[in-house]
């Protein structure tokens, strides 16, 4: 049975109980209440031994933290128990919730915040994690030179001060009171050694030294990564777990057929069909519902996207409930609103439109400015990323003065040029809990996370007056502009909603995630 159930997403149902269902990490349909997967009075109490085999959807190209992606599509689960976590998030209140931190709070609007952290916690070389380590490695993230895929939430910070050995005060560019939601959705949550972290790259991805449940033992590349129970791991009896054997798949079809014939334990997922499926099958899933989504990320920066035009007629010709079709079975939901109904944020704001004549005409009036509309659309390995693409490319084929070629790279070369804002076009998802992280992130002219290019005074102007804001009806008038500015910008097609969900074996207890669906391993522990 599902954990939250998927019987809302099915075509047909009343919009109400959608309404229920999907409200932003707030659901009487199931969620995180309790550290077991299935009813945890039937599960019984947690059993130390053995390993769990999982898999994730992407391979990073290192295990430093700074280059690894803290979200459901990446590699989450395993800096999580490389690392530990600093900080999580009960996914039904979005509550903070300390882990290796003990408190991260503002007495000055979020002008300062303070971290305070757990003492005489070590690495599992033996050397303290305490606030140095912290300052190293967040100093290190908002560097330019170490090009981290965290540097949009790392950037944030002006300074940073140890005022103890557990305390550090970090010093916001501008006031952010809801930091710490950004701090828990990045790479920013896992500290490194910086013993290690100053060897060479070879070198700490052959003993990646961290604070959390588990320790590498062996790593072979596009094949098994292999970590053991951590015996000096802070929170004990935890991890109950001896071993954790981690493989990856970015193809949806083989994870779930490795879940429903017991081959693995877990798999991170975020496949709206392969979920259907999986309900069907009789397969526990726990999902994050989460406003936002995926979308045609329009780099505004180069030609042809910035031109308001070429955005405006790309997201007009694309027939957004065909693809959903086509990529997710029917079973996907496309965003009509950036907010869920019952979020406190939400407005009647549509998002987009389908009109094939203005996208022609749009179309046309570009190329007789000697400016027809060609770009490259770059994804990752994923099938559905794959399909994405290859489905933009045939509907933009059925128009006249457009043309578009598909690049599908690997997850380490998609990384690095999202990164380096290298593309025409990809796949970029806002995920949405609380709006600021994601918005302030994704859309802000001076955020280092503004991957897209977007620049308008208008919109950076109501994102500020979000973050700060210290009433729901204040923040909900400054996200009101943000809406009805990104609509007016044109900065992508919005596809699907998000789908952040791990695919739960019948062996396996203890599933926890937080996040952007990240999955906790030190409370996880097996029955058979």
């Amino acid at each position: 049975m599902f954990r939250r159930e998927l019987s809302w997403r099915r075509r047909g149902i009343d919009a109400a109980v959608v309404a229920v269902c999907s409200v932003l990490l707030l659901s009487a349909c199931g969620g995180s209440d309790s550290d077991s997967a299935g009813n945890p009075a039937e599960a019984g109490e947690p059993v130390a031994g053995g390993v769990a085999t999982v898999i994730q959807m992407g391979e990073p190209r290192t295990l430093d933290p700074a280059a690894m992606s803290n979200t459901y599509a990446g590699s989450s689960l395993l800096g999580n128990a490389l690392y530990g976590t600093l900080m999580t998030t009960d996914v039904d209140t979005l509550e903070i919730e300390y882990g290796l931190a003990t408190d991260f709070s503002s007495d000055d609007g979020g002008v300062t915040m303070v971290l305070s952290l757990r003492p005489d916690v070590t690495f599992s070389d033996g050397t303290p994690l305490d606030a140095e380590a912290v300052k190293f490695n967040w100093d290190r993230l908002r560097d330019p030179a170490t090009a981290s895929g965290s540097i949009g939430e790392a950037s944030q910070i002006a300074s940073t001060e140890v005022l103890d050995r557990t305390t550090l005060e970090v010093t916001l560019v501008a006031p952010n009171p809801n930091y710490a939601h950004s701090v828990i959705v990045s790479s920013m949550n896992w500290i490194a050694s910086p013993a290690a972290l100053k060897q060479s790259a070879a070198a700490f991805d052959e003993n990646p030294i961290g604070a959390g449940p588990f320790t590498l033992t062996n790593w072979a590349r596009q094949d098994v990564i292999e970590l053991e129970k951590n015996p000096n791991y802070w929170d004990a009896p935890r991890p109950y777990l001896d071993g954790l054997t981690i493989r990856t798949s970015a193809d949806t079809t083989q994870r779930l057929n490795s879940i429903t014939t017991g081959a693995v334990d877990l798999a991170s997922d975020s496949n709206w069909g392969t979920l259907a499926k999986a309900e069907d099958a009789g397969t526990t899933v726990e999902i994050v519902p989460m406003g936002g989504g995926q979308y045609l990320g329009m780099n505004n920066r180069r030609a042809p996207f910035d031109d308001p035009r070429a955005r405006r007629a790309v997201s007009l010709a694309v027939d957004l409930e065909a693809m959903n079709l086509t990529v997710y079975n029917g079973e996907g939901f496309v965003p009509d609103t950036l907010f869920l109904e019952d979020s406190p944020w939400y407005s009647d704001i549509p998002l987009g439109g389908h009109d094939t004549e203005a996208a022609q005409q749009l179309f046309d009036e570009l190329a007789a400015e000697g400016k027809p509309v060609s770009f490259t659309f770059t994804t990752f390995p994923t099938v559905e990323n794959k399909a994405v693409a290859e489905t933009t490319q045939a509907q933009l084929g059925a128009f006249d003065n457009v043309t578009v070629d598909v690049e599908v790279l690997d997850f380490p070369a998609a990384f690095a040029r999202f990164g380096t804002r290298d593309f025409d076009m990809m796949v970029h998802g806002v995920t949405i809990q609380d709006p600021d992280h994601s918005l302030w992130s994704s859309f802000h002219s001076t955020s280092q996370g503004n991957i897209i290019g977007v620049n308008d005074p208008e919109l950076d102007v109501a994102l500020d007056a979000g973050r700060v804001g210290t009433t729901v009806d204040e923040r909900k008038a400054a996200y009101d502009i943000v809406q009805e500015r990104l609509v007016e910008l044109n900065q992508g097609a919005w596809y699907v909603r998000p789908a952040p969900a791990a695919l739960i074996g019948d062996d396996i207890q203890g599933v926890r995630l937080t996040g952007l669906g990240a999955p906790i391993p030190d409370g996880m522990w097996l029955t058979g």
